[in-house]
């Protein structure tokens, strides 16, 4: 009833894990396969090890969270040993890399894509110096650059992760899709946004400003994939906010053909996939559903 495709890659339902959510070693993408999810992405790498932004990196507030983790990893040669033999995890896994430059990037997944189903490119991470949206990555034209350095060195499908900070998104999408991009991942934390400890007027997080996360971006999410469902035809993943099997059939009905999972980990544990997905069920049944595809991209329909 929930399996579905991905770029060819057979999915048993449409939740992934989404990058930087549990997805930092093998083991932690075992125990996230055994709580129901249809596949993993991993957290972001990097050539070069880095420590990220110093504590506090996550806080949560009334309608969400907010984090500026800085793209804390191991680095590549470390990330390799840790990421081997990938046929260990029982559900496709997804990898993610990051870089400054085209080049960066290219190099990346030249090095960094064996076992992988996928390879994920985020382009908007908005509170990290040098990458992301706070290095141009966002644009149409710095998406397509990256893009078509990255299609040259891989046949793996790949994901590109979009922004909400921009009213162009449909452009940035077909920008990734004309330059070889296989699927959307729409979309990446909204921001930055920040919040004040009012007792001592300072900034919560230590960087100052976060990416939001959690409830309050899930109307931005869903109106950016309805927006890129319209802009392109690859697959997309709808990221953003999705907490319940309600929030994902939305998502679906907006267009994604997946749906990504990150912040619902802290508010309802790691086995919410599989409440998620008995969610759906429940929502499938009572409509009359035997599909998922049955009700993709419904919300267009005159």
């Amino acid at each position: 009833m929930l399996n579905v495709k991905l770029c060819n890659i057979k999915l048993d339902n449409p939740t992934i894990l989404a990058s930087g959510i549990l997805g930092v070693t093998k083991s932690s993408l075992k125990s996230v396969a055994l709580n129901g999810a249809g596949a993993v992405t991993i957290k972001s790498i990097s050539k070069e090890p880095r420590k990220g932004h110093n504590n506090p990196i996550i806080i949560t507030y009334e309608a969400g969270m907010m984090n500026a983790v800085g793209y804390s990893n191991p680095g590549l040669e470390e990330a390799k040993k840790e990421f081997s033999n990938l046929g260990e995890v029982s559900i496709p896994a997804i990898g993610s890399v990051i870089g400054t430059t085209p080049n960066d990037f290219a190099f990346m997944v030249k090095n960094f894509q064996k076992g992988f189903k996928a390879i994920e490119l985020p382009l908007s991470c908005p509170h990290t110096p040098g990458y992301g949206t706070l290095a141009g990555q966002g644009t149409p034209e710095a998406t397509s650059k990256i893009v078509r350095a990255v299609r040259k060195k891989t046949k793996l499908p790949i994901i590109v992760k979009i922004s909400p900070n921009t009213q162009e998104i449909g452009a940035i999408a077909k920008a990734a899709e004309k330059a070889g991009a296989d699927a959307i991942n729409a979309v990446n934390t909204l921001g930055p946004g920040m919040v004040i400890n009012t007792e001592i007027g300072k900034p919560v997080l230590d960087f100052k400003v976060g990416g939001i996360s959690g409830p309050a971006l899930k109307p931005i999410a869903v109106r950016c994939v309805y927006d890129v469902y319209e802009s392109v035809k690859i697959p997309i993943i709808g990221t953003g906010g999705i907490t319940t099997g309600n929030d994902a059939v939305e998502m679906i009905m907006a267009g994604a053909a997946a749906v990504g999972i990150g912040t619902a980990v802290y508010y309802r544990g790691i086995d919410v996939f599989q409440k998620i997905c008995f969610e759906i069920e429940q929502f499938m049944e009572k409509h009359g559903y035997s599909k998922i595809e049955e009700f993709r991209g419904i919300a267009h329909e005159e």
